[in-house]
């Protein structure tokens, strides 16, 4: 059997054909389910003509902001893409890309390698900028759904905000996913050659997207506060205050267009890394299992992500009733708990049966027990109900000094927890491989970022949710200033709930974020290691520090 010449990859069993091309179908279904989604969001109703008015104004800001955005990335990715198609001049092609198209010529290799990085290049760029530019128009489109749906019901209110935010969740999962193996099918073994473009790419947008989002959501911010706390009878939320309009754009270009293209760079930077370092190990081996593994990995977690998300508005009314949710951030929470368990069976049965190594399943069950680490974690840190808020919320009878203080040493003991369980994944790699050489090891900590990304749709659900809630808060404010009847007034309470666990949830993500930045960061330069060293071994030992020389 040889499908598409996927043998000439290694790929020599029909099993590994088929599952390659089954992570290809998932990766086209996450994208179908975030079509699907997004025709169910738009099809609610966008409330009062004040509201419409008052979202306009918000829509208007943030097309604004993504134009601008977009004149200022065109130019610097043709500059970098004629710099990446020019890069096999001074760098030449991978003994793999030699060997897979060295029997078309030499210049022929030169060439394919050139037009696959840059083409690669692309693709990751402009991946990156469709999560990041559709996610936050969606995330607009929903907030003035969101709270016209708070005067119906409190579950329909949660379903429409996070559905919106999944949507940037499954983008980020299946075109993501897509990348990567439709690189692999063309290119096979040489697919490193090709894959530094498309982690270039997905970086060079997030780098973009999330510095440059994050000072203007900041600026916009603080515009907001000084206002509302200069001018005299002038609330910080009142409409006649230019500010506010800005803050809440500030809110989606910070939280759901720069965290989403952030999380899909680190979501590349894994695959790309694993699937490197899986070369190596193949080489040394003969294996194929270290590069087709991850792939298939990556596509059990859409699947869970699908199963995990879609479920979030049902724990409300679940019929078993120890199970029922309480709150958007426990139905959330459940949902993700769903997606786990679901990964990490699958994950052991294909190390069992397919992989016939344990530990591979077991590396996978550490990531994502790295990353639903994070839930109960930063929950309590930041959650209303909590004593470290409700400490902070004390200190404030106090004055500024203290609540300053309070909150500080709050932030700093959150974070100290947060790197201590980093650490433990890290030693649990190097103690499932101890005695297996390095090159293992560093692996295990790629496959743990494997792990801990597999359900990126779950994660960037939930951060693309704080913006969107907070921006539906911030229209009803807006919108329903001076009304004082029952149900504007029990569904401003339940879009300032959803508002509240918007907060955490944010938070919850920044802290998934940066851990997985800090994986795919270790991974990529172990790859880059592996590669030196495969092409003139012992470069690197001057400036090992790990094992100095003097």
């Amino acid at each position: 059997m040889d499908i598409f010449g996927m043998s000439r990859h290694g790929l020599t069993t029909a099993f590994e054909q088929i599952a390659v091309l089954g992570v290809l179908v998932v990766a086209l279904l996450s994208l179908l389910y975030a079509w699907f989604l997004r025709a169910s969001v738009l099809k609610k109703d966008k409330g009062t003509e004040k509201m419409q008015e008052v979202w306009d104004a918000i829509r208007v800001g943030a097309n604004g902001y993504l134009q601008s955005q977009l004149k200022t990335i065109l130019p610097a990715m043709a500059i970098l893409t004629i710099a990446l198609f020019l890069s096999v001049i001074t760098g030449k092609p991978s003994l793999e890309a030699q060997r897979e198209f060295g029997h078309l010529g030499e210049q022929a290799v030169i060439l394919i390698v050139a037009f696959g990085r840059t083409i690669a290049f692309i693709l990751g760029a402009s991946f990156s900028l469709i999560v990041g530019q559709l996610g936050m128009r969606m995330a607009i489109q929903a907030s003035v759904r969101s709270a016209s749906a708070a005067r119906r019901s409190f579950n329909e209110s949660l379903s429409i905000a996070y559905y919106a935010g999944t949507i940037t969740g499954m983008l980020t999962d299946g075109l993501g996913l897509m990348g990567g193996t439709v690189i692999f099918i063309i290119f096979g073994r040489a697919a490193p050659d090709a894959l530094l473009g498309f982690g270039f790419g997905g970086t060079l947008l997030a780098l973009f997207m999330r510095v440059g989002g994050g000072i203007y959501t900041k600026a916009a911010d603080v515009g907001a506060d000084l206002v509302g706390k200069v001018e005299k009878d002038i609330p910080e939320d009142d409409p006649r205050n230019a500010a506010v309009v800005a803050d809440l754009v500030g809110d989606n270009v910070g939280d759901c267009a720069g965290m989403a293209a952030d999380i899909f760079e680190s979501y590349e930077v894994t695959i790309v890394s694993a699937l490197i370092l899986g070369l190596v190990l193949y080489e040394a081996t003969g294996q194929i299992v270290y590069i087709v593994y991850p792939l298939i990995i990556r596509a059990i977690g859409v699947i869970s992500s699908i199963l995990g998300t879609f479920a979030v508005p049902i724990w409300e009314k679940f019929p078993i009733k120890w199970l029922r949710a309480h709150d958007a951030e426990e139905s959330m929470f459940r949902s993700y708990e769903v997606s786990s368990v679901n990964t990490i069976v699958f994950a052991f049965l294909l190390a069992i049966f397919y992989a016939h190594d344990w530990r591979m399943g077991a590396l996978t069950a550490l990531g994502v027990a790295l990353a639903v680490a994070f839930n109960p974690l930063t929950s309590y840190f930041t959650a209303t109900k909590r004593s470290p808020v409700k400490e902070i919320v004390k200190s404030t009878k106090t004055g500024p000094a203290t609540t300053i203080l309070s909150g500080l040493s709050v932030g700093m003991e959150s974070s100290v927890w947060a790197v201590v369980v980093i650490a433990i994944s890290f030693v649990g790699a190097l103690l499932l491989y101890q005695g297996d050489g390095p090159t293992y090891v560093l692996y295990a900590v790629a496959m743990i970022g494997i792990g801990m990304l597999s359900h990126t749709g779950n994660n960037v659900a939930m951060d693309s949710y704080g913006p969107i809630s907070d921006n539906a808060n911030g229209i009803a404010e807006m919108a329903w200033q001076g009304l004082t009847d029952p149900d504007t007034l029990r569904a401003r309470q339940i879009m300032a709930d959803l508002d509240a666990v918007g907060n955490t949830t944010k938070a919850i993500t920044k802290g998934v974020a940066i851990a997985s930045a800090v994986i795919a960061a270790v991974s990529l330069f172990a790859s880059y290691i592996a590669d030196v060293n495969r092409v003139k071994p012992g470069m690197l030992d001057a400036i090992r520090i790990s094992d100095t020389t003097v």
